[in-house]
């Protein structure tokens, strides 16, 4: 499920972001082993080919076409052919080509023909194929295997996900996700082209993972593991792929089926956490009950659901308490509260959030019970289930006192070397090199395409004003051909491109509107900084000359 929205931002209609806070406050320690419970599943770990038993369900439709949306194209299919055979034939991988008008990429050794709606880039196809959830000693794959201990076999089945491209269909159609939905956006998602994209969440492989459920009834839930791709920020605590989870656990229909899930309540292991609840009235509008559901039904898998992620935080927090040196430890028990939520996969829907250091609510995951068209699209009539859904980074950086994202990523020994799988070992920081600060101030080229609206702007208002910091408040369409309204996620994509994981963070420091043009000026830093050695000033300067060449050529903006 994509459930790591707040019910704010989905209703604000705003992509989805997740933060951290600093882990700095986490001491360093020497490793802990995890319950034997967890190290045990280690040896199931290597069991990959067992693990995937729906793939060619959900994303081997690398030969598929859509005849109405190629139909266009007809007069051209011949060279469509030729160029596809020929990067069929290259021995290369994940690399894009281009050759007599014609542009395209083998991804994981298949072919894609790019076309107007394709906005990949070479930073990212780089990073596509890595699979850290499946290093065994990585952080990102300790904690998968950690989340994976909290829901056993045989009532869990554990999928990971490795090819990343998947149709829109499967992203976004069979989800219900609106046209207009802001999600779909080129601002937010890259698109292999007009019919496949790098997933944006594990939920493109949910139809296909109740599908199988309902072929094979001895499971009663799964999990999903996989990176997933967004267009999104530069900072310490957001990447354009992370990796995430998602798990469901379904009810067949049958006589008391409130009683038997109240019974599997009760043989949930018991926790140490002291939790309010502030979610537990579906009777009005905000979080409502679905009018196929049984109100006494829902109350229990509702509180299935709970327990089952109260379970899960309560191993988490344990985990990384253990970690931590005698002396640093407290026996004070760890407060949560359930709140809340809006998904557009579940009803009702809840989010839990955890209170951490300095008296800070931390959202940790969204979850809720699964919308019954779900259920039905996937052979599930008469069922009920509940999901969820996480960010792994988030739990990882939490479990290791990890403060940088970008290091899930390196391959420098001093990190990598650090950790054991089974164990949870806090970060020894290895470095800390210098920053390098730069400025780049332009101005916006004005936007002539009404579907590319304003914001608040009036009607009267020159164009070329955005709407936000840097971006439109109504994102264009993927289909749209007409260049949008400048977005911030177009700055971040350039400056990931030419710096790649040289960037430590890109913000918004000033931005101004021309009281007579109308015309809007921004200025971002940019802070060069890297995890493993000391940039050169001739480097940096190299490297931000090339942004701003990039910027004015790909979007028409005039460098101050």
């Amino acid at each position: 499920m994509r459930l790591l929205k707040t019910g704010a931002f989905v209703r604000a209609a705003q992509a989805a972001k997740f933060s951290v806070p600093s882990c700095s406050r986490i001491p360093i320690s020497s490793p802990v082993t995890v319950p034997s419970r967890w190290a045990s599943s280690q040896a199931q770990a290597q069991a990959s080919p067992d693990e995937q038993p729906f793939p060619e369900q959900s994303v081997n439709l690398v030969n598929e076409v859509d005849p109405a949306k190629t139909a266009a194209a007809s007069s051209q299919s011949g060279d469509h052919a030729r160029f596809e055979k020929k990067l069929q034939e290259l021995d290369l991988g994940n690399e894009i080509i281009r050759e007599n008008g014609q542009s395209g990429a083998k991804i994981l050794g298949a072919p894609y023909i790019f076309d107007q709606t394709s906005n990949l880039s070479s930073s990212i196809l780089d990073l596509v194929g890595r699979n850290l959830y499946d290093h065994p000693d990585h952080p990102i794959c300790i904690t998968r295997k950690l989340i994976e201990s909290c829901f056993e076999e045989p009532t869990y089945k554990h999928f990971a996900m490795g090819n990343p491209v998947v149709t829109v269909r499967d992203n976004f159609d069979v989800l219900g996700f609106p046209a207009d939905h802001p999600g779909r956006s080129r601002t937010d998602t890259y698109y292999v082209n007009s019919t496949h994209l790098l997933r944006t969440h594990t939920s493109a492989h949910q139809n296909a993972a109740f599908q199988w459920l309902a072929n094979n009834p001895s499971s009663k839930g799964y999990t999903i593991c996989a990176d997933v791709y967004r267009r999104d920020s530069i900072d310490r605590s957001h990447f354009p792929v992370f990796h995430q989870m998602e798990g469901a656990r379904v009810w067949e229909a049958q006589r008391n089926r409130a009683a038997q899930i109240e019974r599997n309540c009760e043989e949930m292991p018991k926790t140490g956490l002291v939790v309010e609840d502030q979610a537990t009235d579906f009777t009005g509008t905000a979080n409502p009950l679905q009018p196929e559901h049984n109100p006494d039904e829902v109350y229990q898998v509702a509180r299935h659901l709970k327990l089952s992620l109260e379970y899960l935080v309560s191993r988490i927090f344990e985990a990384s308490r253990q970690s931590l040196p005698s002396a640093a430890r407290t026996d004070a028990p760890m407060q949560a509260r359930w709140i809340e939520a809006y998904f557009p996969f579940t009803s009702p829907s809840f989010e839990l959030e955890v209170l951490w250091h300095g008296g800070e609510w931390l959202e940790l995951l969204g979850c809720g019970v699964v919308k019954q068209g779900i259920l039905n699209k996937a052979g599930l009539n008469d069922h009920i289930s509940w999901a969820w859904g996480v960010g792994i980074e988030r739990f990882a950086m939490l479990l290791f006192g990890i403060p940088d994202i970008r290091l899930f990523w390196s391959t420098d020994p001093r990190f990598l070397k650090q950790f054991t799988r089974g164990k949870i070992t806090k970060f020894e920081p290895f470095s800390k090199y210098p920053a390098c600060y730069k400025d780049i101030a332009f101005w916006i080229k004005p936007v002539p395409s009404a579907s590319s609206p304003l914001g608040s702007q009036s009607a009267h208002t020159t164009s070329g004003v955005a709407a936000a910091a840097g971006g439109d408040a109504t994102k264009a369409s993927p289909a749209e051909t007409q260049p949008a309204a400048f977005h911030e996620n177009d700055i971040m994509e350039v400056v990931r491109d030419v710096a790649g994981s040289l960037v430590e963070d890109v913000k918004l420091v000033d931005e101004f509107v021309h009281p007579t043009t109308g015309r809007k000026s921004l200025c971002y830093r940019i802070n060069y900084r890297s995890l493993e050695r000391t940039l050169t000033n001739e480097e940096v300067n190299g490297l931000h000359e090339e942004v701003g060449r990039r910027m004015k050529d790909l979007f028409g903006v005039e460098l101050r």
